[in-house]
């Protein structure tokens, strides 16, 4: 009997220990990777990269159905499970007092900041069938999201990509007038350093490895893009709020993970100074890691419904 990841949505397919002969029985070099630990349980060494990889590329063949999944060395490998946790709590914050949870082509989404791994806008797709557009200052990072797609042709349909040409924008340059939208969601960059991104990473690796000596390779990945920004999480996702009011007709819940708890006193005043008329705080958990999604919408609840 494998355990539980109790901390993880209900919904998430990925709440019991991973099943590796099932996953090496979708990606057979993933065999290599795995070994027992001290408690008789199989499992990877999550600080090598190329392991990373191929366990996401296992997990999202075997529950997603997501063909050839792969990325360039150096790109974010996010952890599956946690990325599907924000998936289904939108799902939740779309349904609000409805019994069904909202499914379908006619629920339309934004990922800001998609990368090269495209991972949120395949698990939405083929977790509640919704439509998704990922954009990303980073036409490489699109370049290989399109590779992905272009390997699965019954996502391609009903997943598309938009290129960001100024950072200094988030909506601007992605929606037109016509746009409308049932939620965006971004994980932002969480540093506001190149030095800072990599001494979170060192403190990462020591964790996994348990040693004194780690090496400095991002065992996540990462480009600069995706992992710092001037000003870092704070600066960020401030952007977003003030930008968000210029656009507040055209999405009904814009939301946003904020990793540093201290930030959400300073964002939701923010959020009542631009008149956001509901704003939530979702807490998530990923075993030990914790985070929370802050959501905000302009949208009267009455009009609400009017949206699918």
């Amino acid at each position: 009997m494998t355990a539980e990841k109790s901390t993880l949505h209900p919904r998430n397919l990925h709440r019991n220990s991973y099943d590796f002969e099932q996953l090496i029985s979708c990606v057979p070099e993933l065999k290599h990777y795995v070994f027992v630990n001290s408690y008789g349980t199989p499992t990877i060494n999550f600080s090598i990269p190329k392991a990373v990889k191929l366990l996401n590329k296992a997990l999202l063949q075997y529950f997603y159905a997501v063909e050839n999944w792969d990325i360039p060395d150096g790109n974010l490998c996010p952890p599956i499970p946690g990325r599907a946790d924000y998936i289904h709590y939108l799902a939740d914050l779309l349904t609000e007092n409805s019994k069904e949870i909202t499914k379908g082509l006619s629920v339309k989404g934004l990922d800001i900041g998609t990368g090269a791994n495209l991972v949120y806008p395949l698990i939405a797709h083929q977790s509640y069938g919704w439509q998704m557009l990922g954009t990303d200052i980073n036409k490489k990072s699109l370049e290989n999201a399109q590779k992905i797609l272009d390997e699965n042709p019954d996502f391609s349909s009903h997943i598309q990509l938009k290129y960001q040409p100024d950072s200094n924008f988030i909506f601007k340059n992605i929606l037109s007038p016509e746009n409308r939208f049932a939620f965006s969601m971004c994980n932002p960059p969480f540093h506001d350093s190149e030095e800072s991104a990599m001494k979170g990473n060192i403190r990462k690796t020591k964790n996994l490895k348990k040693s004194k000596t780690p090496k400095t390779n991002l065992n996540f990945g990462g480009q600069q893009s995706e992992l710092w920004c001037e000003g870092g999480e704070f600066a960020f996702i401030s952007k977003m709020i003030e930008e968000s009011v210029l656009f507040s007709s055209q999405i009904l819940w814009f939301t946003c993970l904020v990793s540093k708890q201290e930030n959400l006193f300073k964002l939701t005043s923010l959020l009542n100074k631009v008149k956001a008329v509901e704003v939530k705080i979702i807490d998530m958990a990923q075993g030990q890691k914790i985070s929370r999604i802050l959501a905000w919408t302009f949208i009267l609840k009455e009009k609400r419904k009017d949206w699918f």
